[in-house]
């Protein structure tokens, strides 16, 4: 999710993070209160900052996950996502996007316009 959701979403992102420690991921970090927050990337030449909004570790890798949702700007929500699937690839590790129900059919035409694999999806 982008910056600006945040706020908004908090609950989602919380039930995203239950949902992880239940299926035995470790060392979470996600961009919430009481978490620490996993490391930022600023593109080159611009005030740009992309935080992932949950990294996780499970049998000694790592895992960045997205929470996907509705958003009044889908163009910088599918650079983040972009981003965040070439450095998973770069570091050989996992890129997966966390989605609620009323969500679904936005995310799908998400990944479709961004070509990443759909078997990357969680729903919760």
């Amino acid at each position: 999710m982008i910056y600006e959701d945040k706020e908004k979403y908090s609950d989602i992102l919380e039930t995203s993070i239950s949902y992880l420690e239940n299926r035995g991921y470790e060392n979470i970090k996600a961009d919430i209160k009481g978490y620490e927050t996993p490391k930022s990337y600023t593109k080159a030449g611009s005030n740009i900052t992309i935080t992932p909004d949950i990294v996780a570790e499970k049998e000694g890798r790592k895992h960045y996950f997205d929470i996907s949702l509705k958003s009044e700007k889908p163009n910088l929500l599918k650079s983040k996502w972009l981003f965040l699937n070439a450095l998973s690839n770069l570091k050989s590790s996992r890129f997966r996007l966390i989605t609620a129900k009323g969500h679904y059919a936005f995310t799908q035409e998400m990944l479709e316009a961004t070509n990443i694999n759909k078997n990357s999806l969680i729903k919760i």
